[in-house]
């Protein structure tokens, strides 16, 4: 029979961690009819992988790419580094759900971190709503989707710095409730940002229950990646073994030089956890800088309520000085990045307004020597201020000593904790970190081949059959005939990353074709605006 897609001479490898073979893939439709020594088939359109490694695609999991799909929907950088499927909505931020009387405020939040000229009409109120709104047209790649605590939260009692009342507390429920019925795959935190930096482990608990009752998972931007590394693992241990909800560690990291090597100490609570029989497992990105918003830098209680009540305080010289004090001196279990790793670490990554457009890419001290400010702080508030609080920043934190001993562990897999963005266009502006263009690529290159971390066969298992399998996609992440065709088609000798902190928007090198739902997306190397993608829905 004569197929839509066939690849032919490809060494094969499925997903799940098995040496690998020699083999032609047949697609029919949006799946994979056919595996094995294929000789006689034909097929409309044939791709012959000699020399390259034919690979499930990449399911990233950890994805911020939800607050852009209904504004750029191609997800460029997300499919050219070989990922066609992503888990969107983590750290606690979501689209959804939205509370009616606050979605004017929610909307101007939201397109206050959309890049100029870009806006989102929020129209929903319910996960349901949200979905249906992003199943309204194509993707670039599938997303499924995560509901955030921090938007539970917002919805069901605001944003105050404040403990929730019973009635609330039952109405966050019913929300998480609503998500899970709706399709979400589980429910994720952001402890270091409102207003998940409210919340206390017991509120956490409440919530994780419900996710756990849908066969959903626990995702967790935990409280502190720095000095409060090893209490914020336990928590999230505590949160696992209470709600009877597998936990997933985002990002997981020792982002301080204090606690540089404790990795091997988080990785053994981990291995204790699991022999306990609390299921926890971790993603990460294979660099030593962070990357989130400069107004993390602020204490926690100069977010209570709002963004425009912490703009109203940064105006007030009193409550500056009180934030510079607490920043100077550090308060208990606030993870004080400008304290703790030192402004020379910390870089401007993204910048809306075009006055201060030439800070981008520069470090806080730099800054505020070119601003000719008396201190940093007063840099701070002063670019704060002027952009409402909308740059970005990057963290130089990490150690590769723990990037590697993480990597190799067996209850790491990959994500990119990045959105999709392009190298022209609005999506093209400012300096993001380069794990939006280089992640998988950066892990297939430098540590595979370059440095050994791990078997080639090993790492695509944890980009592929492993996530998935987390997070319940179970018809993805293998090459298997009826399981989705989603294919990523790389060379081993070749594949590598290209973006760096100084120039980001760069594609990489190595990954010559990859297909969506049976739909080849990325063709001799180039991007096609297919959107073969779909909102998938646990089920």
């Amino acid at each position: 029979m004569a197929y839509d897609l066939l690849i032919k001479n490809g060494r094969v490898i499925d997903g799940a961690g098995n040496p690998w073979y020699w083999g032609d893939i047949a697609v029919e439709g949006d799946r994979i009819a056919a595996i094995g020594k294929l000789r006689e088939a034909a097929a409309k359109r044939v791709i012959d992988a000699k020399g390259l490694v034919v690979v499930p695609g990449f399911v990233d999991a950890h994805s911020h790419s939800d607050f852009n799909t209904l504004v750029y929907r191609e997800m460029e950088s997300t499919v050219m580094q070989g990922i066609t499927t992503v888990v969107a909505g983590q750290c606690g931020s979501t689209a959804a759900p939205v509370d009616p009387a606050l979605r004017d405020l929610f909307e101007k939040e939201v397109n206050a971190q959309l890049p100029p000229g870009v806006n989102m009409k929020v129209t929903w109120s319910t996960f349901d709503e949200y979905l249906r709104e992003e199943e309204k047209a194509g993707l670039g790649a599938n997303v499924a989707h995560m509901v955030g605590h921090g938007a539970i939260r917002a919805a069901g009692m605001g944003p105050d710095a404040r403990a929730p009342t019973a009635k609330e507390l039952r109405r966050m429920k019913e929300l998480c409730t609503e998500a899970m019925k709706a399709g979400a795959y589980g429910l994720s935190s952001g402890l270091i940002y409102p207003p998940g930096i409210f919340a206390k482990t017991r509120e956490l608990i409440e919530i994780a229950k419900v996710a756990a009752e849908y066969g959903g998972i626990y995702d967790t931007h935990i409280r502190g990646e720095g000095r409060a590394l090893l209490k914020s693992v336990r928590e999230a241990i505590t949160i696992g073994e209470k709600a009877g909800i597998p936990v997933q560690i985002s990002h997981h990291k020792a982002a301080n030089k204090a606690v540089w090597g404790k990795s091997r100490t988080t990785l053994r609570l981990i291995e204790k956890a699991r022999a306990k029989g609390i299921d926890v497992t971790v993603d990460q990105y294979p660099y030593r800088a962070g990357a989130t918003s400069l107004v993390t830098l602020l204490p926690p209680w100069a977010h209570d309520g709002g963004t425009d009540k912490l703009l109203t305080r940064l105006a007030d010289p009193k409550q500056r000085e009180k934030m510079r004090k607490d920043i100077k001196d550090g308060i208990p279990g606030w993870e004080n990045f400008a304290g703790e790793v030192g402004w020379e670490n910390i870089m401007v990554s993204s910048i809306k307004g075009e006055k201060n457009k030439k800070y981008e890419g520069k470090t806080m001290d730099v800054i505020a020597r070119e601003m000719k400010e008396k201190d940093v702080f007063d840099a701070l508030w002063k670019l704060l201020l002027a952009e409402e609080g909308t740059p970005g920043m990057i963290i130089f934190s990490m150690d590769e000593g723990d990037i590697k001993r993480i990597m190799a562990s067996p209850y790491q897999m990959v994500g990119t904790d990045a959105s999709s963005v392009c190298t022209i266009g609005p999506f093209g502006l400012g300096k993001p970190h380069p794990r939006h263009y280089g992640t998988y690529p950066r892990v297939l290159g430098k540590y595979v081949r370059e440095e050994g971390v791990m078997r080639l066969e090993e790492a695509i298992r944890k980009m592929t059959s492993f996530p998935a399998q987390r997070f319940g996609i179970l018809d993805r992440g293998l090459l298997r005939p009826e399981m989705h065709a989603d294919i990523t088609i790389l060379d081993p000798d070749k594949v590598i990353d290209k973006a760096t902190f100084e120039d980001p928007h760069r594609y990489p090198e190595g990954i010559p074709y990859v297909v969506v739902n049976g739909k080849v997306t990325v063709d001799d190397g180039k991007y096609k605006k297919v959107l073969a993608g779909k909102t998938l829905r646990k089920r």
